[in-house]
């Protein structure tokens, strides 16, 4: 008897990128479709970091603090692994 996978939707963004991807038949179509939706991100990231920037939501003191803050794990320092 065959399995079925557990239902999960796909939204608009999934279905396109997964019918552009079915053209990729080189390695280096599927190269350069991943450094252009990179790109495409990497813009978006840099857009909105300006925007924190600029409202003064983000500043050389809160990168600071990024810089050395340490989460940790809750289960690894209960269970002292």
């Amino acid at each position: 008897m065959e399995q079925s996978l557990p239902h999960s939707s796909l939204n608009s963004v999934q279905l396109h990128l997964l019918k552009m991807f079915s053209f990729c038949k080189q390695e280096k179509d599927l190269k350069e479709l991943k450094s252009v939706l990179l790109e495409f991100y990497r813009a978006k990231v840099n857009k909105e970091a300006a925007e924190l920037w600029e409202s003064k939501e983000l500043n050389d003191e809160k990168i600071e603090e990024m810089l050395h803050y340490h989460k940790h794990t809750p289960y690894l320092i209960d269970n002292k692994l």
